[in-house]
């Protein structure tokens, strides 16, 4: 009973710990604040990075598929770098496609970017996305 008493009190104490760590927000040098979201939150050594489509800096998509999901991992790439991180700190990714047909297009592109052991990941196919874009990508890194 003593160690089930223990065992409870340290996972309370680690729960506890965790949802004490401060968030700070993560914005990429010369990217504007959003009202309603956040390049990124980090909390302790785990930094949440928000959705990333593949627009460039003045909101344009490149032309061809393959650009606009290197263009959308590299704003992913620009959250880490601002938070001292880099692709080889990402844990875990999330991507979000319009279209099926282009998986082994984009699957080409993400395994020059993650290098091994690559994240783990989940790729969903949605009808559509806000914007005009054709990918979205979400990912969780850890120092």
């Amino acid at each position: 009973m003593l160690k089930l008493i223990a065992a409870v009190a340290f996972v309370s104490l680690c729960s506890a710990l965790t949802f004490s760590a401060e968030k700070s927000v993560v914005r990429p040098p010369g990217a504007e604040a959003s009202a309603s979201w956040s390049h990124g939150i980090l909390v302790g050594d785990t930094l949440y990075i928000s959705g990333m489509g593949g627009e460039d800096g003045a909101g344009k998509i490149p032309g061809s598929f393959e650009a606009e999901v290197k263009q959308a991992l590299d704003n992913i790439g620009a959250v880490l770098k601002a938070a001292g991180m880099s692709p080889g700190d990402v844990v875990s990714v999330q991507v979000y496609l319009t279209d099926v047909a282009t998986f082994e297009r984009m699957n080409a592109v993400y395994k020059e970017y993650f290098k091994d052991p690559r994240p783990t990941r989940t790729t969903v196919v949605v009808a559509k996305l806000v914007g005009q874009g054709h990918i979205e990508i979400t990912a969780t890194a850890r120092r």
